[in-house]
């Protein structure tokens, strides 16, 4: 992923479209921080341990409603509704995630977001993260650098950590489609957490991308993402100044239309990174046993 690269020419005013976004998201976040007080209907979703509440789909009904008047044609790609078809042959694709960190809510944790992400022909152009629980938001768009809360332009080279490339704070994500036993999952875990100081698993991915962007964290791996929340937090990291690679250290190009075993991921502030790398290009997919070869 090169974030220096400027978008190519689009059929869509990206300043006004991170307006949409962001008084969308932010709007997501009022309902959120209201509802989550309350009792919540949680419900399983799917055989992996993940669930749903009504906050997730109100919030979504939300900010799909408030893109389709903006942009009646665009395709939107949204975490409970799926896939919403848009005009023909249209490029613009959207990715929501309305509620990032849904278990956590239902146990009462505060730990969770809203992403959005637009997409042209499949690449990541626009990536918004807010924080219900701050009140902060979070934008980025392709070639143009990541702004903060206020508008206040961020950047990693801002906020440097020395001595921390070898003692490093990490954050780990995985899908849902990960089981408990996964070989290559587990061999990736324990690899990394002998060489960092903290290992965080937030179970809200797009709440580790933002504090990776603001220098909080030094790093994050992940393994089979789950595509709907990744745009947003990998954009805004990426044009912050942190550097991705593939799981086997070769150049990052994210793209929606990619499977996830292809998405796996290390994000990382740039002095840190051939340390992380080290680590990730020994474990391949075979049981996680120690060799270069993926």
């Amino acid at each position: 992923m090169r974030p220096t690269t400027p978008s190519p020419a689009l059929p869509i005013d990206l300043a006004k479209a991170r307006r949409v976004a962001v008084d969308a998201a932010e709007a997501a976040g009022a309902l959120l921080s209201a509802g989550v007080g309350g009792p919540l209907d949680v419900r399983p979703k799917g055989t992996g341990g993940d669930v749903v509440t009504e906050l997730d789909t109100a919030a979504e009904d939300l900010i799909v409603g408030r893109l389709r008047a903006a942009y009646p044609g665009h395709r939107i790609i949204a975490e409970e509704s799926g896939v919403l078809d848009g005009a023909p042959g249209e490029e613009m694709v959207w990715l929501v995630d309305p509620l990032d960190g849904t278990n956590n809510v239902a146990i009462g944790m505060p730990v969770y977001a809203v992403g959005l992400a637009l997409c042209a022909r499949a690449e990541p152009v626009l990536g918004v993260v807010h924080d219900p629980v701050s009140g902060r938001t979070w934008s980025a768009v392709r070639g143009r650098g990541t702004l903060g809360p206020g508008g206040t332009p961020l950047t990693l080279a801002d906020r440097p950590r020395p001595g921390r490339e070898k003692n490093p704070v990490l954050a780990w994500t995985q899908g849902h489609q990960v089981k408990a036993g996964d070989p290559v999952a587990f061999a990736l875990r324990s690899a990394l957490e002998r060489r960092c100081a903290r290992m965080l698993q937030l179970w809200a991915p797009l709440v580790a991308w933002t504090m990776l962007a603001r220098g909080d964290i030094d790093g994050m791996v992940g393994y089979l993402p789950e595509i709907v929340d990744l745009p947003a937090g990998a954009l805004l990291a990426a044009e912050a100044g942190a550097e991705l690679r593939r799981l086997d250290g070769e150049p990052y190009e994210l793209g929606i239309d990619r499977p996830a075993s292809e998405l796996g991921f290390v994000a990382a502030r740039p002095e840190l990174l051939d340390r992380l790398l080290e680590t990730t290009t020994k474990i391949d997919q075979d049981g996680g046993r120690t060799r270069v070869a993926w």
